[in-house]
């Protein structure tokens, strides 16, 4: 698993209108070629009557799946521009659809890449970026009469406390990056002068806006 990576928020829309010609940009976070498929076919579906639904996604860790679609407009015009974009912003696991619709005024070649690229761009912008960052939930035992120190350390560190639960012991739960268990529980050994037990419970990706 990639210990970060960069995708979009959630779903976005964004029209910009150059030389009379609109151009919507709709985006996705999706985890599989399917779920690409299926918002590409959805968009043109709801767009059935426009010029063209161009579309581009990168899906996989190493993007080992990329699709880029002209949907009829000129070869290499806006899939691929599209495409980039993406690549460029360095995201993951995103589908882009560009609806056009088209306002009378040829743009060239040249004016078409633009054109999407910058529709991908706003959009993505519009939609927002964040950054997903692999953590490991650990859960440290202590007596009730280390909590109030051990709280305070946590909360003034760059560590993430989760929950609190009181049980027979308290357990703190708290979300370390990974790779930075050791250095996690030497720190926490210390603070407790050895009195605390700390377990790994896992991990999941926690996302932060960029």
């Amino acid at each position: 698993m990639l210990t970060s990576y960069y995708t979009v928020k959630g779903d976005g829309e964004n029209e910009i209108v150059i030389q009379k010609s609109r151009f919507i940009a709709h985006v996705k976070r999706t985890t599989t070629e399917e779920e690409a498929q299926d918002f590409i076919q959805s968009i043109k579906k709801t767009h059935h009557n426009a010029t063209h639904n161009c579309s581009a996604y990168l899906i996989g860790e190493h993007d080992l799946i990329q699709k880029a679609n002209d949907d009829g407009e000129p070869s290499g015009t806006a899939g691929v521009p599209m495409l980039e974009v993406l690549k460029k912003r360095h995201l993951k696991d995103t589908t882009v659809v560009v609806t056009r619709y088209f306002g009378g005024i040829k743009l060239g070649a040249g004016g078409l890449i633009r054109a999407y690229g910058q529709s991908v761009s706003e959009g993505l912008n519009e939609t927002g970026i964040v950054e997903r960052k692999l953590m490991t939930r650990m859960i440290t035992k202590i007596d009730y009469t280390l909590l109030g120190k051990v709280e305070n350390e946590i909360r003034s560190s760059n560590y993430l406390l989760d929950d609190i639960h009181y049980l027979e012991q308290v357990q703190v739960i708290t979300f370390v990056e990974s790779g930075s268990e050791d250095t996690f529980r030497e720190w926490m050994t210390n603070l407790t002068s050895g009195q605390a037990t700390i377990i790994e419970d896992g991990q999941l990706y926690n996302e932060y806006d960029v």
